[in-house]
């Protein structure tokens, strides 16, 4: 069979995170009006910014903006997240950076699936945040009971199995029957199920001692508990939720509002109270006398996303946070919060020029660069000149690489806003020991994470290399 006659890893997550966004819309109907809302803001915006709409059309990220999403789910086991990783790579998607939330009172940690080449990126650069259950976190008292719960469930149905074998052996390559098999079958493990996999009893002792508990091993499959589409303006859909009743979350994670954003800002509508059946007992099946109660977990998220930081970056964005922090001052206190940050350059060529983040650098198109270096009277002649020569001629131009990750403190603070009630036990306190964490998740998902870093470090030099050759230097 030719190459044209399978679809690409692109094509097959293109496929998956728009059928996943149709079926969260129907699960989660307040989902669909967030998506006009924020379809309506970034309209308005590039409306009223003429010069942004037309620098995000040069730069391909009007189409990326229209389908950017990401979501998020929590596993229970190292076999659930091998199999998750081994899924999601025939999407193209890899684990890139650790986030440990047991600070944040959460027996779990974390990564970020995603693409890590921008044609992918540009093609659809959806993201999924798959957190797993630490067991050394979890109390002795539970912790065999959640594994013996979690051992009674299998979360992909067979034939993705199958299919997953079949891409492992043609690069991650599907026919267009059986991408659409792949997708289909594979959603199953994310839908809602309205009936539990525990008794009643066992979903409330799991919630005493930790919500985070009773949403992972409480259900058949790990339902997506939010997905997040991208605005221009999150400022402007934090106070059009508020002004329609939706119920949001009390503040904005991330950093203050600015001329150039960095990172990523994010708020959210808080999880609504479900209704779900739960058996008798294990060994029965439902029948009327199902038990009737609830579950609150999945909601709905915003985020507007900034460039990625580099190391140095980084660094005073938490020395700046830890500042904040220090002082007791909140997102909350705007002025206050953004004058902390002021301390932080807020125009593109000087964050830069001072090493603070990440930028891919491109060639200005050939009718443009033939008038720049004219006018510079430079005998169309950039030969021996640097990469900042052409900078300063505008002949080599600069846009921020997108930020493709996430912040551990606003992952915690959307999660606690969004699992209804406080654990009962202090996570980790009964630790026997301390367990390196990353290393745990690696041997779990039998394969290394990718630094972040490393990433956005290799598509900035690329971008350079690019450039360099174009005018021979």
């Amino acid at each position: 069979m030719t190459t044209d006659q399978y679809l690409s890893s692109d094509d097959i997550r293109h496929m998956f995170s728009q059928e996943m966004s149709y079926i969260y819309q129907k699960e989660v109907p307040l989902y669909s009006n967030l998506l006009s809302l924020v379809a309506a803001t970034n309209k308005s915006v590039t409306a009223n910014d003429p010069a942004l709409e037309a620098r995000l059309k040069a730069t391909g990220q009007i189409e990326r903006l229209n389908c950017e999403r990401h979501g998020a789910i929590r596993l229970g086991t190292a076999d659930e997240i091998r199999t998750m990783a081994r899924f999601l790579n025939v999407m193209g998607m890899r684990s890139v950076g650790y986030y440990d939330l047991s600070q944040a009172g959460l027996p779990v940690h974390a990564t970020c699936f995603r693409c890590l080449d921008l044609s992918s990126l540009e093609k659809n650069p959806f993201r999924l945040f798959v957190s797993l259950l630490r067991p050394d976190l979890i109390s002795p008292s539970i912790r065999s009971k959640v594994y013996d719960i979690l051992s009674r469930r299998h979360i992909f149905h067979p034939h993705v199995l199958e299919l997953i074998s079949i891409a492992e052996e043609t690069n991650n390559q599907l026919t267009p029957s059986q991408a659409s098999e792949f997708v289909t079958y594979g959603l199953e493990t994310f839908k809602w199920r309205q009936t539990a996999n525990v008794t009643f009893d066992e979903y409330s002792e799991l919630y005493s001692e930790n919500p985070l508990l009773a949403d992972v091993a409480g259900f058949e499959g790990p339902h997506i508990n939010h997905l997040t589409p991208r605005t221009l303006d999150i400022d402007a859909i934090q106070a059009a939720m508020v002004a329609q009743d939706i119920p949001t979350k009390d503040t904005i994670e991330g950093p203050p509002r600015r001329q150039c954003p960095i990172l990523l800002r994010q708020t959210s509508f808080k999880a609504l109270e479900e209704a779900v059946y739960f058996p008798p007992s294990i060994s029965s099946s439902f029948s009327e006398n199902a038990i009737l109660g609830s579950h609150r977990a999945r909601f709905g998220e915003i985020e507007e996303r900034g460039i990625a930081l580099t190391p140095n970056g980084r660094a005073l964005y938490d020395r700046l946070i830890q500042k904040a922090i220090a002082a007791r001052i909140t997102p909350q206190n705007t002025r206050e919060y953004a004058a902390i940050f002021s301390e932080f350059p807020d125009d593109w060529n000087e964050i830069r020029k001072a090493g603070l983040a990440w930028f891919e650098y491109y060639v200005a198109d050939p009718a443009e660069l033939r008038a720049v270096l004219q006018d510079a009277a430079c005998s169309c002649e950039p030969r021996g000149r640097s990469i900042e020569d052409l900078i300063e001629l505008d002949a080599i131009r600069f846009k921020p690489l997108i930020y493709e990750d996430f912040l551990p403190l606003s992952a915690a603070g959307i999660f606690q806003s969004n699992l209804g009630g406080p654990s009962k036990t202090v996570v980790g306190a009964h630790a026997e020991k301390k367990v390196d964490g990353r290393r745990q998740l690696q041997m779990a998902l039998q394969t290394d994470i990718v630094n972040e870093m490393d990433v956005y470090k290799r598509l900035q030099e690329e971008s350079l290399e690019t450039c360099r050759k174009y005018f021979a230097l």
